[in-house]
């Protein structure tokens, strides 16, 4: 069974290396709440390569707080 967060991570690891915001996340995987995304993106930032900060959503173009892995 595959958990929210490597739902979450595998999404961020496809679009590496652009970055993607919480909202999109969780629109991309059909998650029920926005703060699933958000406790995911907080998580997985700063370990392995994950950065959080604030730019454009890939996505949706949006500037906010949005997450990337490094290659």
């Amino acid at each position: 069974m595959t958990t929210v967060l490597d739902q979450v991570r595998a999404l961020i690891e496809r679009l590496s290396p652009e970055a993607i915001c919480d909202d999109c996340i969780t629109e991309r995987l059909g998650l029920s709440v926005r703060q699933h995304a958000n406790h995911k993106t907080r998580e997985l930032a700063g370990s392995n390569g994950f950065e959080r900060q604030l730019e454009p959503c890939a996505i949706c173009g949006a500037t906010k707080k949005v997450i990337r892995r490094r290659g």
